[in-house]
């Protein structure tokens, strides 16, 4: 009975869901922007960053909230031991009592704080802070214009490893077509029998190449599918073409590019919250004054006399001034720190801005050379190809041999792959550059 329900369950299932597999799953096609949109979305390291910034605009909230008053409400019970009462008889012969036995204590207290005047070591953490935040944020977008990079060099790798197995799939059909022709004329006793091994030593060696260009290319789509998002196994296509494009401009100034790159930006500002903590620092050394008061409601309240067992309320009102006239060292050593690190964070800076014209140059080189390959390997692809004719040409006519033939179609095989890996290194070369000048 249950054989016969499993029939009829497969009988009534549409006809493409039996054929359906999920290794026969349609590809996944990406294009280079879809590549870079999906990365950065699902990007771990960018999540961090993204968090870290926050983290450092919450820091400006707290040092802006340094400034402000600050209000406490305070509570307490506190239980004493007994003493002996404390009075005195009047002239009508009643007695007064002035100091009670009260062993409860009860208090309330609304308390006010507010710093007035700091030095300026507010002001100057607050300027620290805000440059904490912006060093952040640059930080955020250096990282993002490093995973463009890597996203990009993926992409541009899996094209690349893409093509070469298409190129390595035609040479094992054109030996395959190739053995097939030699076989034929052995039989028909036109060739010795080496030459069929010949054919077939080459077209295994072929093949050998083809499962190697294969595990190039999957590792290269899991490693774009990491980037992307998408699982390790995903079949990904890049939906991209390999051909020599028009050469474009890409202007290079150093200037530009000092400004324009968010990691020097970020070096920048790591200067300018080094600065503003040597000042922070330097306030330990002058006076603080501060506005304070309060409203208190106890029982008995120490400000009413005769201390009474019932709840009173009483407030205050004052200003105090806090001056640090000796700290053993603390003041002097913190200003020491903080200049030691803004002139590590100087040296940084001025250390980045020594490489990075000679960076942008290496990448200029880079690019013209990569550039000048694909020319050349045009050339050699247009050499292979008609040597190759020439040579199946001959082979036709008897007066070239199988070994002959299959060096031009090895000719042909090793100039279109390294057009190939031509074509792919001016995409790459072009994307180093734009990430150089900070684009």
């Amino acid at each position: 009975m249950r054989a016969f329900l499993a029939l009829v369950a497969l009988t009534l299932l549409p006809a493409g869901a039996l054929a359906q597999t999920p290794a026969e799953a349609a590809p996944l096609r990406v294009t280079l922007q879809e590549a870079l949109d999906r990365a950065e979305a699902e990007s771990h390291r960018l999540a961090e960053l993204r968090a870290r910034e926050g983290a450092a605009g919450a820091a400006v909230e707290s040092s802006r909230a340094a400034e402000r008053p600050l209000l406490a409400v305070l509570a307490g019970y506190q239980r004493t031991n007994h003493v002996d009462e404390f009075g005195f008889f009047q002239q009508d012969g009643s007695f007064r009592l002035i100091y009670p036995d009260i062993p409860d204590n009860w208090r309330a207290r609304l308390d006010m704080q507010w710093p007035i005047y700091t030095a300026g070591r507010a002001d100057a953490l607050e300027r620290a802070a805000r440059a904490e935040r912006s060093a952040a944020a640059n930080e955020l977008e250096n990282a993002r214009a490093d995973l463009r990079l890597e996203t990009t060099r993926a992409f541009w790798a899996l094209v690349t490893a893409t093509e070469s197995v298409r190129v390595m799939q035609a040479a094992v059909e054109r030996v395959e077509s190739q053995l097939r022709d030699v076989r034929a004329r052995f039989e028909a006793g036109f060739l010795p029998p080496n030459d069929v091994l010949t054919v077939e030593s080459r077209l295994s060696q072929q093949r050998t190449a083809l499962l190697q260009a294969e595990n190039i290319r999957d590792a290269a789509r899991a490693e774009l599918a990491r980037l992307i998002g998408a699982p390790l196994d995903a079949a990904l296509e890049a939906d991209a073409v390999l051909a020599p494009d028009p050469a474009s401009s890409v202007e290079a100034d150093v200037q530009a590019a000092l400004e324009q790159r968010a990691d020097r930006r970020a070096v920048e500002d790591r200067v300018r919250a080094s600065e503003a903590r040597i000042d922070a620092a330097r306030a330990g050394k002058r006076p603080m004054i501060s506005l304070a008061g309060g409203f208190d409601y106890a029982r008995p309240n120490p400000r009413i006399f005769p201390r009474q067992d019932r709840f009173e309320d009483s407030w205050d009102v004052g200003v105090n001034v806090s001056w640090t006239l000796w700290d053993a060292g603390r003041t002097a050593s913190a200003v020491a720190e903080a200049r030691l690190a803004t002139e590590a964070a100087r040296a940084r800076l001025a250390d980045f801005d020594s490489r990075i014209a000679l960076e942008i140059r290496q990448r200029q080189l880079d690019l013209t050379s990569a550039r000048a390959q694909v020319e050349t390997a045009n050339a050699a692809v247009a050499a292979a190809t008609e040597a190759r004719r020439v040579v199946e040409a001959r082979v036709r006519a008897g007066v070239a041999t199988t070994t002959e033939l299959l060096d031009a179609q090895v000719d042909q095989l090793q100039a279109e792959l390294d057009r190939t890996r031509a074509l792919a290194a001016v995409k790459l070369a072009e994307a180093q550059l734009a990430r150089a000048l900070g684009r």
